[in-house]
């Protein structure tokens, strides 16, 4: 079967340099934005210069840096949005935690539906698998796209590190335990896009990585 080829673009958005993506089918231009945590405007621009029509905003977890933009991405897109419903409380809350760490910060609109461990988000012919991986909070997700060999692992894998787990609902035990299982399963030649700093693959983090 011929793979159909998919648009796929990060950009760096937000006040702790957030990795948004913005993924689509090249055929349909039918797309998805990922953790637009700031600095929406450059999400548009990205969305406009390939003629994209987003139908999905989803967030890999609640922390305030991730969902920051939410609010003015859904507006912009009129879009649905997406979270794993243990971490769904966190986005009527994402102004007050910003503001606790100094920064500016707007809460999130309720999602309009939750993300499932083995749900597939279909946009245009191209094909997403969710992944439910929990530690670093309660409702972190991974991204697979199968077809394609990538995986956009939010605040759970890192290059050559994993995400923090001393935060509320972090677990350092089950952040271990849904890499394992979620993503070292996965095939060494598939890219890990982290939601902060560069890509690195899945064969790189199961030899590499200090935390295993």
């Amino acid at each position: 079967m011929r793979e159909i080829p998919m648009i796929f673009e990060s950009i760096v958005v937000g006040p702790l340099s957030v990795n948004s993506y913005v993924v689509a089918c090249a055929q349909s231009h039918e797309g998805i934005v990922v953790d637009p945590g700031g600095d929406v405007d450059l999400i548009i621009s990205l969305v406009e210069k390939y003629g994209l029509k987003i139908h999905t905003i989803i967030n890999t977890h609640g922390h305030f840096d991730h969902v920051g933009g939410n609010r003015q991405a859904v507006a912009a897109f009129g879009a649905q949005l997406l979270i794993h419903t243990a971490d769904a409380p966190l986005l009527s809350h994402s102004a007050e935690i910003a503001r606790k760490y100094g920064l500016p910060g707007e809460n999130s609109p309720e999602a309009d539906s939750y993300l499932v461990d083995g749900m597939d988000i279909f946009f245009g012919m191209n094909r997403l698998k969710v992944l439910h991986t929990p530690g670093h909070t309660q409702g972190g997700c991974c991204l697979y796209f199968e077809d394609q060999r990538k995986v956009i692992t939010g605040d759970t894998l890192f290059a050559d590190s994993i995400g923090r787990t001393d935060l509320p609902g972090g677990s350092h035990e089950q952040l271990l335990e849904s890499i394992r299982t979620k993503l070292f399963t996965l095939p060494d030649d598939v890219v890990a896009y982290p939601g902060h700093g560069p890509h690195t693959t899945i064969g790189h983090e199961k030899s590499c990585n200090p935390y295993f």
